[in-house]
């Protein structure tokens, strides 16, 4: 978006008997959508992460203009801080900085939608017992299925005595290195199984089957 003045235009005719346009003043309601669309751009980047911001390489006066407005309320002196940064942003071509938010919001959307499918598989597999866990198997068949086994028990184990769902956190970590979901992307851990901390009604395993899980430790620490 290259934010340009127009100008409203009359002309006159030379002594050759052409036409000569020639600008009269600024067009006043172009540059009001030019400085709100400037406005709204600061707004948009003052709500990305400390390292979603140096990625933009922003001269240094907007930078850490964009640090500090993203600390302060909703106030008077929050909104002082943006006309500011959009009058600093209005002296620069934004072009490029727009190409760059563009490619992290497509990478955050992105990052989105993988951390989605890793909490569908680990709601699935905690509320879906051994039908849900063959079926990830065999769509993950480096998965280690003993060590899911653990995991599910345990977390069944939380959930029956109302202890923290640190299983299922742990359950979600594993599933998301197994499917090489990006670490460095943020997002909430806690899934709906952990917020309603709902007991599912099944029994995942018999203990007494050969491939049961090891001994859950209580006192097993991060």
């Amino acid at each position: 978006m290259n934010v340009e003045q127009e100008f409203d235009y009359e002309y006159e005719y030379d002594d050759q008997g052409q036409i000569v346009y020639y600008a009269v003043r600024p067009n006043k309601t172009q540059i009001k959508k030019d400085m709100a669309a400037l406005f709204a751009l600061g707004e948009e980047i003052s709500e990305l992460s400390v390292s979603q911001v140096s990625s933009l390489d922003l001269p240094e006066n907007i930078h850490k203009a964009i640090l500090e407005v993203s600390k302060m309320p909703h106030k008077g002196a929050r909104k002082r801080l943006l006309k500011f940064i959009t009058g600093q942003l209005h002296k620069i071509d934004v072009e490029p900085l727009l190409e760059k938010l563009a490619r992290i919001k497509n990478k955050s959307a992105h990052g989105v939608r993988e951390h989605h499918l890793v909490e569908r598989w680990r709601d699935s597999l905690i509320k879906g017992g051994h039908d849900a866990l063959t079926t990830f198997l065999y769509e993950q068949p480096d998965a280690d299925r003993q060590h899911l086994r653990q995991l599910l028990r345990n977390i069944q184990k939380e959930a029956e005595a109302n202890k923290p769902p640190k299983a299922s956190r742990l359950l979600y970590r594993y599933l998301k290195t197994l499917l090489n979901v990006d670490d460095e992307f943020e997002y909430d851990e806690t899934s709906e199984f952990e917020q309603e901390h709902d007991v599912p009604e099944m029994v995942f395993y018999d203990m007494d089957d050969e491939d049961a899980y090891d001994s859950y430790d209580d006192d097993d620490e991060d």
